[in-house]
């Protein structure tokens, strides 16, 4: 357990620091610049995962339900992460990642995390976390909802991925200049070469594949999960129960965490930076805001995001459209609507002074 769990995470976390695969800005390029390269890269690891899964699952070599669906927790807990992770500065796998690169803030925005997390889970607001929990419709699965097979709802989504990523391929290509690279062979691909978001999407696909039998071989039937797991670390260190909070998730987060600090040193990108006050508040309360709608939705951007997605269930899908909105929300009030009022008193200024 602690062996697979640490190196399915340090892969994941190498991968994830190197290829820069960051969901929040990617949401957040789609409204500010209208750059949908990260969203399509999401797709790409959504497919990869999907077949490769249900595969695994017609060979009866893992198990999956899909279970009920609790959408309205779903809607408002995904929402409510959306807005939490523009004001972390990065998602659950993100805000792991970016700490083993040094960023104080991101470990400010994980300690807020990781406390609500536990919070809702076990402490003072598990009647908050489970309050919504009745609302429910018994089926998940959306192929079991038209009484279909998953394979031409799997077939659909890769056929659209195909279709984006080659239209995005197609465009012209903006040159961005580079130093001479100063390493040579497989020192240069893993350490200084810029890796492609789609071919880091391919690879965290493979890895959020290989998590599920990994995961499955100790006895805890999923794939990837950030919330869960980042909630049992603190609950073990104030309960010391083992038997009950250590799993193959609290090793896979601790590898993200170990393999993203392997992949900052070998770049020579890790270095601690500590933010400002300002900045180190929006952080903490975004963490704050990721537990609590994490644990209300049943999955952040990964959980949900990229492992319900690829189950074909409504509470992936459902929960990927509302973070977005989450994100669109909070970019609004963080990043568009300050810019618009500094150019209006601009111009104001401007013609007081003409």
């Amino acid at each position: 357990m602690i062996v697979t769990g640490l190196l399915c995470g340090a892969l994941l976390g190498f991968v994830m620091q190197r290829g820069r695969f960051c969901l929040t800005g990617g949401f957040r390029d789609m409204y500010l610049t209208k750059d949908n390269r990260m969203f399509y890269a999401l797709l790409i690891a959504i497919s990869v995962q999907s077949i490769g899964v249900f595969a695994l699952i017609q060979m009866g070599l893992i198990q999956f339900q899909a279970g009920e669906f609790n959408w309205l927790a779903t809607i408002l807990g995904s929402f409510i992460f959306g807005i939490g992770i523009i004001l972390a500065g990065g998602c659950a796998t993100g805000t792991w990642y970016r700490a083993g690169e040094g960023l104080i803030g991101s470990w400010m925005a994980l300690f807020g995390y990781m406390g609500m997390s536990a919070v809702m889970k076990s402490g003072a607001l598990s009647p908050v976390n489970n309050s919504l929990k009745g609302i429910s419709t018994p089926t998940n699965s959306i192929p079991a909802t038209f009484g279909l097979s998953v394979w031409p709802f799997i077939a659909l989504l890769a056929l659209i991925t195909i279709f984006l990523v080659v239209k995005q391929l197609r465009k012209p290509k903006v040159f961005i200049p580079s130093l001479p690279p100063k390493r040579k062979g497989l020192n240069h691909l893993l350490f200084e070469k810029r890796w492609h978001p789609f071919v880091t999407a391919i690879l965290v696909g493979l890895v959020a594949l290989l998590a599920w039998p990994l995961s499955e071989a100790t006895g805890r039937m999923s794939g990837l999960g950030i919330t869960t797991p980042s909630a049992n670390i603190l609950q073990y260190l104030v309960t010391g129960d083992g038997d009950k909070y250590l799993n193959w998730g609290v090793f896979l987060v601790l590898g993200i965490f170990l393999g993203s600090f392997i992949a900052a040193k070998g770049s020579r990108e890790f270095r601690f930076r500590a933010p400002d006050a300002k900045t180190a508040v929006s952080s903490f309360s975004g963490g704050i805001l990721m537990g609590f709608g994490a644990s209300w939705a049943g999955g952040c951007s990964i959980g949900n995001g990229l492992v319900m997605t690829a189950m074909m269930t409504w509470q992936g899908w459902v929960s990927l459209f509302f973070m977005i909105l989450g994100t669109w929300a909070a970019s609004y009030f963080v990043y568009v609507r300050p810019r618009a009022s500094a150019k209006k008193k601009a111009a104001v200024y401007q013609t007081t002074t003409a």
